[in-house]
């Protein structure tokens, strides 16, 4: 495994113009206005997909916003499941490592405008923040904050913005990204049993700025103390197992369906 310096270092030398240019295009892009439309027109629930056929979807997207590697997405889903199935962690644990992601699929019916497109991923991947109050510097690329033309807004521009003290990130809208997406199908969709701490680790595991960078302090709740502890337990396996190992989605099926079965059910998912 990689020492973990060598993870998220956005200064880095190697690191592509791309990745910069799309939290710029990110950090622009991504305001009230926008996160409310993205919520009107993808959680619609409408589109039956089959659990691995969306898997298989994931081997034609390769997220831009990721310095650390350059596989294919469904690859770095394999590579965090397993990691937690050998250290011998729950099930329903393993299952969240190979699905947590999944919203990328969103690419299907996104479009360059809306940057949930292969070609413009800006509202589909990277590293999410609160909208509707001030950016922290915690935020990748903080140069890119003043670009958002909420800042320039006295409702979104202060610490708690439209917010009330200690509402808990449960309450307060994220920037729109793959997380959010997934988190609201599971919710709507009927069989799905995943423990809360399933949930919490899909919904938050990009949210680096409070997580990891400390922001937010005057938003938290009663709950995100303990949000906090299943998020940098779940962090050691999304972010410290990438690699260039290569994987076959069709080896780990088998080993995987049942679980998918035991906690989503054997019908499609609806997007």
């Amino acid at each position: 495994m990689a020492e973990v310096k060598e993870f998220r270092n956005y200064e880095a030398p190697d690191v592509s113009a791309a990745v910069k240019e799309h939290y710029r295009k990110m950090r622009r892009n991504q305001t009230v206005a926008y996160v409310r439309d993205m919520h009107r027109k993808y959680l619609t629930f409408d589109k039956p997909l089959d659990l691995w056929e969306a898997m298989r979807y994931l081997n034609r997207l390769i997220d831009v916003s990721d310095p650390d590697l350059d596989l294919p997405n469904v690859q770095h889903l394999i590579q965090s499941a397993e990691a937690i199935r050998a250290d011998g962690r729950p099930d329903w644990m393993q299952l969240t490592g190979l699905i947590h992601d999944l919203g990328k699929v969103m690419f299907l019916w996104g479009c360059d405008a809306d940057g949930t497109s292969q070609d413009e991923q800006w509202g589909m991947v990277g590293d999410v923040f609160v909208v509707g109050c001030a950016l922290p510097d915690s935020c990748v690329y903080p140069e890119f904050n003043a670009t958002n033309p909420d800042m320039q807004d006295d409702r979104y521009n202060t610490t708690l913005g439209i917010y009330e003290p200690g509402c808990g990130i449960d309450n307060v809208d994220l920037a729109w990204g793959h997380d959010e997406y997934l988190y609201q199908v599971l919710k709507n969709h009927p069989t799905n049993t995943l423990p809360e701490e399933a949930m919490v680790m899909i919904r938050y595991h990009s949210f680096y700025p409070w997580h990891s960078g400390g922001a937010y302090t005057e938003l938290l709740g009663e709950k995100d103390a303990e949000y906090l502890k299943i998020i940098k337990d779940f962090n050691q396996y999304d972010l410290y197992t990438k690699s260039q190992q290569v994987y076959d989605l069709e080896d780990v099926i088998d080993y995987y369906r049942p679980i998918a079965e035991k906690y989503l059910g054997t019908g499609p998912i609806y997007w």
